[in-house]
């Protein structure tokens, strides 16, 4: 995990503007960071902050080979078949960073729309081209590495891991320019044209990656092996395989652990793969909660069963309130749910940062999505339907939960992987029935539980456990996590204040006082950019609910008796 931030078109005076719209970012790379001009290209300006993952020494960017000196990279990225492509093409590494496999692929001659399809990894990158003056950037297909882009009408272009790197630039400095600031599309490339001012003409905008398409990179394992293997292996084999690549690491692993089943499942996968490797040091386990709530229960019992180092997270109602206001300065949305559930993660990668040595987190980020594991999945219609939601949430998991986990993490300088995106995963799980992927007599993700069901991973009662609320599973259903939120925000909100947000707001007016109160922040820091960054708020399908929480719907499973 790094912070990748590009600057075209503005005038090389304005050095000191760069540094204090890129210093926003530097949390994201905290081992080391560089700001510098490309001295090829007129008017282009690069800052890299760097968090060491692989290769401690020698990875700093932006990256530029002895073999091809014309090319410049910077890349926040994790691609884990680049010594499978070394080995393919026969290229000679100038370094042990897994990145330079993009530079060594387009230096070949390789088309950009052919380098990126062959990345088994998630990424967003630049890569300049100072003979063709071209520029090229993509992103991953999942959307799990961030990417905005800053654009004007005359030609600035401005690329940045966060929007907080390049706002200013629109607010403050462009002096009155037209500009617009979203999240460059997953699963896209893009070619500019560099011109002789530095600026930037867009030649070609294109998506290289549909959901749930077949890899076009050869896969970690052949795709014959997996024909010839039932469903439930065939899940478990790629799940594992999943967890394996992402094991790439130099630093400290760790897991978030909720105690439900996809951080549960992914935990388990991770203790038995570094028994595999000989991993020097205990799998660090982290849980969070309030008080004795039915996570921290779960969580405890999957530590003990895993042996895992586990760290319990304990905060209070009044911590919510002390840390609401950095969250949401942290996260770029004002998407209540976003919110609600960025709180304990926040919380949760802020003690892993100053207490622990961890800095890769696993996380069962994606299986809900993928696998149809939100609650109001068993009020589908048919399977028809559930299907084209799940497609859709994944299209725009880099929006909400993919941007949450990004930006908590990434704000402690840690860097979070998510084995249940992996594209050769999602491929096979995708092009199941979609019969087979809808919950089944009312437990939702039942073909992934019981994949798992004849192994000794997990005990039985997490294998099976029913999912809940995130607010309630780290408070309790007595009182959720965001009846905290709404009782700190109570006072802070005049009534007349959410009245006047009717005319104000037109986008996603604020119908609460805990939505007014995220927007002014957001707004605070993104004036008018609610538009772009937040095109609505995630919902529920398939019921009548004004409130985005699982416990308001009919078929929420979570009682007392749960606790």
């Amino acid at each position: 995990m790094c912070g990748i931030w590009v600057l075209f078109g503005y005038t090389t005076e304005s050095v000191k503007h760069c540094d204090c719209t890129f210093s926003r970012i530097r949390h994201r790379g905290p081992d080391a960071w560089r700001i510098q001009y490309d001295n090829k290209v007129t008017n282009v300006c690069i800052g890299f902050t760097r968090l060491a993952i692989v290769d401690s020494v020698y990875g700093m960017q932006p990256m530029i080979l002895h073999a091809f000196p014309h090319l410049t990279l910077i890349c926040n990225g994790e691609l884990y078949n680049y010594k499978k492509l070394g080995s393919e093409f026969g290229f000679n590494y100038e370094t042990k960073c897994d990145v330079e496999c993009i530079l060594q692929m387009y230096g070949a001659g390789l088309p950009i729309d052919k380098c990126v399809m062959r990345l088994d990894g998630v990424f967003a990158f630049t890569l300049i081209d100072s003979k063709r003056m071209k520029a090229y950037t993509a992103r991953d297909p999942f959307g799990v590495r961030p990417l905005y882009r800053l654009e004007t009408t005359s030609g600035i272009l401005g690329l940045c891991s966060e929007g907080k790197g390049l706002v200013n630039l629109g607010t403050t400095y462009l002096n009155g320019e037209s500009w617009t600031l979203k999240q460059f599309p997953p699963g896209y490339y893009a070619e500019y044209d560099i011109l002789p001012s530095g600026r930037t003409k867009l030649v070609v905008e294109k998506k290289y990656y549909n959901i749930g398409d077949p890899p076009k990179f050869r896969p970690f394992i052949p795709r014959t092996e997996i024909d010839g293997l039932e469903v439930s292996a065939a899940i478990r084999k790629l799940l594992t395989e999943a967890v394996r690549k992402r094991l790439m690491s130099d630093r400290r692993i760790g897991c978030l652990l909720s105690g439900g089943l996809d951080s549960s499942l992914i935990t388990a996968l991770v203790v038995k793969l570094a028994k595999e490797n000989n991993v020097p040091y205990k799998i660090q386990t982290f849980a969070i909660g309030m008080g004795s709530s039915p996570d921290l229960v779960a969580a405890r019992k999957v530590a003990q069963h895993c042996g895992t180092e586990h760290h319990e997270v304990l905060f209070s109602e009044q911590d919510v309130g002390n840390v609401l206001d950095r969250v949401l300065r942290t996260i770029e949305t004002c998407d209540i749910t976003t919110v609600r559930a960025s709180v304990g993660m926040y919380l949760i990668a802020e003690y892993i940062k100053n207490n622990t040595d961890s800095a890769v987190i696993m996380s069962g980020e994606g299986a809900d999505e993928l696998a149809q594991g939100y609650i109001y999945f068993r009020d589908a219609p048919n399977a028809d339907e559930a299907d084209k939601e799940s497609r859709r949430l994944l299209e725009d998991i880099h929006l909400y939960d993919g941007q949450r986990a990004d930006r908590t993490t990434a704000a402690h300088g840690l860097e979070l992987r998510t084995p249940f995106l992996d594209l050769q995963f999602t491929h096979y799980f995708l092009s199941l029935p979609a019969e087979v992927r809808q919950p089944k007599d009312g437990v939702e993700k039942y073909i992934l539980r019981n994949a798992f069901e004849s192994e000794d991973l997990l005990p039985k009662s997490i294998l099976w456990r029913h999912k809940e609320a995130f607010s309630d599973g780290v408070a309790s259903i007595r009182k959720s996590l965001f009846q905290v939120i709404q009782e700190y925000v109570e006072s802070r909100i005049p009534d007349e204040a959410l009245e006047q947000a009717k005319q104000k707001y037109a986008h996603l007016t604020p119908l609460t006082k805990e939505a007014l109160y995220y927007r002014q922040v957001f707004d605070s820091e993104f004036p008018k950019q609610a538009k772009h960054l937040t095109p609505y708020y995630w919902m529920p399908k398939w019921c009548e609910v004004n409130d985005p929480s699982a416990r308001f719907l009919n078929t929420y499973a979570a009682t007392a008796d749960n606790l």
